[in-house]
Order: structure tokens, then C-alpha cells, then sequence
């Protein structure tokens, strides 16, 4: 019986490389907008942040998510993605 290969992705806030899922994609939509993608199926260009405000803050800090999302983030869309990863982590603690 084959085992079925998880694909890997790199965080680009602490460079750890991990299983797919367990990272969330930020996504820049073909309109040019971004947001959080928790299912991983949005389209446009993405790149993948663990599920930690710290990485997404440093990602932003660095500059990262510009480099690999090929847009400049404003402090308004920066905010918003803070919030839905804040979001995102408060309902996680509820599902446990």
C-alpha cells in the first residue's frame, strides 16, 4: 500500500518548514485583495504563515508577505490580517 506524500511549505515569518496543513495561506485575490485563506483552496497568489500572530507579525515586519504576494501592504490591510489571525487563533482555543 503507497502512503500518500503530505506536501511541505515554508512559513515566511520563521522559515520552519511544515506540513501544509498546518499553516494558513495569505492570499492576494486576482482583484488584488488579501486575506487570510484557511482552507488553502482561494484563488490568486499565496503564501503560507504558521498559525501564530508572532510569525504573521514578523512576516509583515520583514516585509515577506510583499515579496512573495508581489504587493505593497498598506497599515490598513496589515491591521486586518492581524485581527483575522487573532480570530482565527481565539477559535481554535474555543474548538478544544
Amino acid at each position: 500500500m503507497k502512503t500518500k506524500k503530505t506536501p511541505m511549505r515554508m512559513c515566511v515569518g520563521c522559515r520552519e518548514s511544515r506540513d501544509k496543513r498546518e499553516l494558513i495561506r495569505v492570499v492576494r485575490s486576482p482583484e488584488g485583495e488579501v486575506s487570510l485563506d484557511s482552507t488553502g483552496k482561494k484563488p490568486g497568489r499565496g503564501a503560507y504563515v504558521c498559525r501564530k500572530a508572532e510569525c504573521l507579525k514578523l512576516a509583515i515586519k520583514r516585509r515577506q508577505l510583499e515579496r512573495q504576494l508581489e504587493i505593497t501592504l498598506t497599515e490598513e490591510v496589515s491591521r486586518g490580517l492581524q485581527e483575522a489571525m487573532e480570530q482565527a487563533q481565539a477559535a481554535e482555543k474555543q474548538d478544544e
